[in-house]
């Protein structure tokens, strides 16, 4: 028994040293691909938006292009065509060499999180790197976390089929790459690793086994980023001390038009991407004529392509208009839509947060100018707007909110931020960007064969008292003769025998009497000769996993219920149809529930 020991100890050290070794890998090349990422994007933004049209975007503060800015002037024709021009070489990519690397990433990552086993094709991530990198860097609205999401993803992927791993511990790996990506390149580590767990669903559920391995994999990815670009946040946001309950009036407000508009966005990017799936052209065509549409609306807001986060840079130190703020923030929610709904590269969380920090901080400036003594200010809700709108499209409040905090280091906001979330994620219940999510893990086919087995671990002998019937007993003096008078007046099939003082003491079945019932020993056989004292028994604190284990373990169709506080008292006897009808029918309640 020690050896067993010993040796399951050895080998569960084992596993939890592989795992842990292959997080810090993962979050090696990771890191690796989100600065090889982040370069082609720098390098994308240089000479093409810059050097062809002279348009040359903010960026926060966090961000320093290693490329010194050009002389081109700008050019607004240029502008419009590029988008195009971009989609055409990304969806020649995309749908030339891997279909599954099309639209936002984070979906396709989901879709193989769920269905797929956590298999994705090892070409994904090198067509998704650089299918991306040309939507984003030519104009196309999109955002960073999609695409290296989907890159995480495919390393976790490939290194776990590679070494033959289960498909629990490819998900597991696969969904590390996902927390390794988010966190290095937005500078997050501990929001990235709790955005993969919890994007998964849509309900407030987690993926409780990979938080550990996405925390550790998005630790490692993030340090491996900055060392090559160096640490500290994203934006650079100025100190704000919350202190007045009276401002959790507007922010209420805020949460309720940020609902509003998320469902607007929703709505209208699966608008133009059903519209498109539905155009009878070729595959590469789509993205080229979605950035054409994106080209246009740049043509009149030039803010509303590539990434948008100088808008909110600026926004965060009050230096824009809130007309300025509603037109980029109106006009992201159509470029995004048409560059990434027709069929492009890229992320939605990046527009998500542009569009919520720009009406967060339009809706600031309104109530500074109408109540100065309360919202003092604006850029405040600027943070909110960021993290409250995607908390509405996503259904991953807790992340979010620690995102938002981690990307401009403004935890003095976790009231209001919680406050604003919370809200916007329970207003937005119905919607998602993300249409892969599942409701939660009992509705997952990754969990379709370990979560019903698990369900009855949540429920206990006490939630079947109904269902307990109550039996004679059989005193233990009693002789087998006088026992068979009474054997012929009753249906029971299970016989509890007492002593002299009523005590529980053991039991026996119809079966065990079947060789002497018929034979002529009845004066000279006790019943307490005949019952076993060794007796499988339950109670109201035990849960049915356990009691089901019991009923196999001895093959027996009842089991006495015994009271755990006085266990030589008998309740009565539970029968095993009974558990087995409890166990379908909550199966059936969380299968509806699911749908």
């Amino acid at each position: 028994m020690k050896k067993r020991i010993l040796s399951f100890i050895d080998f569960d050290v084992k596993r939890s040293t592989r795992l842990i070794s292959l997080c810090i890998f993962i979050g090696i090349i990771a890191g690796l691909g989100a600065i090889i990422f982040q370069l082609l994007c720098d390098a994308g933004m240089h000479y093409l938006m810059d050097m062809l049209a002279g348009y040359r975007p903010g960026g926060p503060k966090g961000e320093i292009s290693i490329f010194h800015p050009t002389n081109t002037p700008f050019n607004r024709w240029i502008l419009l065509i590029l988008p195009s021009i971009g989609g055409f070489i990304s969806g020649f990519l995309v749908y030339t060499f891997a279909p599954e690397a099309e639209g936002h990433g984070t979906d396709a990552a989901i879709e193989a999180y769920h269905k797929k086993g956590g298999l994705i094709r090892p070409q994904v991530p090198i067509v998704k790197t650089i299918a991306s990198a040309i939507t984003l860097t030519s104009g196309g609205s999109g955002g960073r976390e999609g695409p290296i999401a989907q890159i995480g993803a495919g390393v976790g992927s490939f290194i776990a089929t590679k070494l033959k791993l289960s498909p629990t511990e490819r998900r597991i790996l696969m969904v590390a790459g996902i927390g390794a990506g988010v966190g290095s390149i937005f500078r997050a580590p501990f929001a990235g690793a709790l955005f993969a767990a919890e994007v998964l669903y849509r309900d407030p559920d987690v993926e409780p086994e990979v938080l550990i391995p996405a925390g550790i994999s998005s630790i490692v990815a993030y340090c491996v980023f900055c060392l090559f670009f160096g640490f500290g946040t994203l934006f650079d946001s100025p100190t704000y001390v919350f202190k007045n309950l009276l401002e959790l009036a507007p922010y209420t407000i805020l949460a309720i038009i940020l609902s509003g508009t998320a469902y607007l966005y929703v709505k209208c990017f699966y608008k133009v991407h059903d519209t498109f799936v539905f155009l009878s052209i070729p595959h590469v065509i789509k993205p080229a004529i979605g950035g054409l549409c994106t080209g246009i609306i740049g043509f009149f807001i030039p803010q509303t392509l590539g990434f948008g986060y100088g808008v909110l840079q600026d926004a965060l130190y009050n230096q824009v208009s809130i007309k300025y703020l509603l037109a980029v923030a109106f006009g992201k929610i159509l470029t995004t839509s048409f560059s990434i709904g027709s069929g492009g590269s890229g992320g939605v969380f990046g527009p998500s947060i542009v569009i919520g920090g720009c009406l967060g901080g339009a809706i600031g400036q309104f109530f500074h100018d109408i109540m100065p003594g309360i919202i003092t200010d604006p850029h405040a809700m600027v943070i909110l707007g960021m993290a409250g709108f995607f908390s509405a499209v996503s259904n991953a409040p807790i992340s979010t909110i620690i995102f938002v905090s981690e990307m401009t280091n403004s935890y003095e906001l976790l009231l209001p931020s919680f406050l604003v979330c919370l809200l916007c994620y329970i207003f937005s219940k119905d919607i998602s960007i993300y249409i892969e999510q599942v409701k939660n893990r009992a509705a997952s086919p990754a969990h379709a064969g370990e979560f019903f087995h698990d369900i009855l671990k949540s429920y206990y002998v006490e939630d079947l008292k109904h269902e307990i019937r109550s039996v004679q007993v059989v005193p233990e003096n009693m002789t087998f003769n006088e026992f068979k008078m009474f054997f012929s007046n009753t249906e029971q099939q299970y016989f509890p025998v007492v002593n002299n003082k009523g005590e529980f003491v053991g039991i026996f079945s119809s079966t065990d009497i079947r060789g002497i019932l018929f034979e002529d020993l009845g004066p000279l056989i006790l019943i307490k000769d005949i019952a076993t004292s060794h007796v499988i028994t339950t109670n109201f604190k035990e849960d049915l996993h356990t009691v089901m284990k019991k009923f196999t373990q001895k093959n027996i169709d009842s089991i006495p219920v015994v009271d755990y506080r006085t266990p030589k008292r008998l309740i009565g006897m539970l029968r095993r149809r009974e558990a087995i009808a409890f166990y379908n029918k909550k199966v059936e309640e969380i299968t509806r529930e699911s749908k």
